[in-house]
């Protein structure tokens, strides 16, 4: 069945069953490989992207849950990695294996577009679904804080 999904501002015909994970028709499908492949049942985070707004985990969403929608991935945040949260996160050296990188990055996008200057609770409310194993929430936190004062300037 043929599903046209809009991910990062540019539509793409995707050929897959409807009930398809939107991760598999993002990454294989339309050939974007910065959303990663974590559990597959919604709970480390490492597949987040953003739909219509809010922060949704894509290896158990159905693709076509998210036609007509505005789907955003890593490569849409921006175009030369200068988003707020790219730099805050480069600047405080934040990854440190880096495959959850993605999915936080998402998440935090996700809240800083809903709240400009999140408080320690809300943060840790909003990336609460995601999981890194090396531990670098601290630096998570502090970077989302970061690309909050980056956003001002």
């Amino acid at each position: 069945m043929a599903l046209t999904l809009n991910i990062n501002g540019r539509d793409y015909e995707i050929d897959a069953d409807p009930q398809m994970p939107l991760l598999w028709a993002i990454r294989e499908k339309a050939g974007l490989n910065g959303t990663k492949f974590g559990c597959g049942i919604a709970q480390c985070g490492a597949c987040t992207v953003i739909v219509d707004g809010n922060a949704v985990r894509s290896c158990n969403t159905p693709a076509a849950t998210a036609v007509g929608k505005a789907i955003r991935t890593i490569e849409g945040v921006s175009e030369n990695n200068d988003h707020p949260v790219q730099k805050a996160w480069q600047e405080l050296t934040v990854p440190q294996c880096g495959y959850c990188q993605s999915g936080q990055i998402m998440s935090a996008v996700a809240l800083l577009e809903k709240s400009a200057d999140p408080s320690d609770n809300e943060i840790d409310k909003a990336m609460a679904g995601n999981i890194c194993r090396c531990g670098t929430y601290p630096r998570i936190r502090a970077a989302i804080h970061r690309a909050a004062e980056i956003s001002k300037s």
